[in-house]
């Protein structure tokens, strides 16, 4: 909603931070769909124009919906497009509007699971991925602007694996605090992580009782 209203002053550095959080996982849904590395690169970059082009965001209302369906939505009509008129000439060429690094980016599709997934799910599951690593990334940050980042690292393993990555005890000692502090530290972090976590979701959806349905999707998706 930021991005879409053009005069607003926070307009332009939303709609940054929107094609750079969320052009990975439309680049993984063009390279399932048969596309070649190179030719998904050119791709995604000339749908994030046409969809700029057309001023796109404006059809994003409070109450359209995730907006993960609406972005994949709007690509699948765009490859549609652009499967009919193959001799139109892509516009917007050599006008880069994101970053990409196109060899990282093929790399790290090589390495998704993809001989199970559809391109549907596969998009799904690299936008729950973005999800998490923008929520991850927010809460280090604010553990480093605190001069915590060495507690993070060491605790964030328990994010994800209830033992984390080093024992409890190790830790406390070597933060010269209890193994009971420890516990408080590690319960905290995961309940910081969950409140950023829906604040990312929140950023996604067109109202508030739709967190929990997609938070429960989002997780489900990550076990394909």
């Amino acid at each position: 909603m930021a991005a879409r209203d053009q005069a607003a002053p926070e307009a332009k550095e939303a709609l940054a931070s929107l094609c750079s959080t969320y052009w990975y996982p439309l680049y993984a849904f063009i390279r399932r769909s048969g596309i070649s590395p190179h030719d998904a690169e050119d791709l995604t970059q000339e749908f994030f124009y046409n969809f700029l082009e057309r001023d796109s965001l404006r059809n994003v209302a409070p109450a359209a919906g995730k907006f993960r369906s609406y972005l994949l939505a709007c690509l699948k009509n765009f490859l549609s497009n652009r499967r009919r008129d193959q001799r139109t000439q892509r516009r917007g060429s050599g006008a880069a509007l994101i970053s990409l690094d196109a060899s990282a980016a093929d790399t790290r599709y090589m390495r998704e699971a993809t001989d199970k997934m559809t391109p549907e799910s596969l998009f799904d599951m690299r936008w729950a991925c973005t999800v998490l690593e923008q929520a991850m990334a927010e809460l280090r940050r604010e553990y480093v602007q605190r001069a915590n980042g060495e507690m993070f690292d060491d605790l964030s393993g328990f994010l994800t694996d209830r033992e984390g990555t080093a024992p409890r005890d190790k830790l406390a000692t070597k933060h010269g605090i209890s193994v009971g502090a420890i516990d408080v530290a590690i319960h905290r972090l995961r309940q910081r992580f969950g409140a950023l976590l829906r604040e990312q979701i929140m950023q996604t959806v067109s109202a508030a009782d739709e967190v929990d349905e997609e938070l429960r999707y989002l997780i489900s998706i990550m076990d394909i």
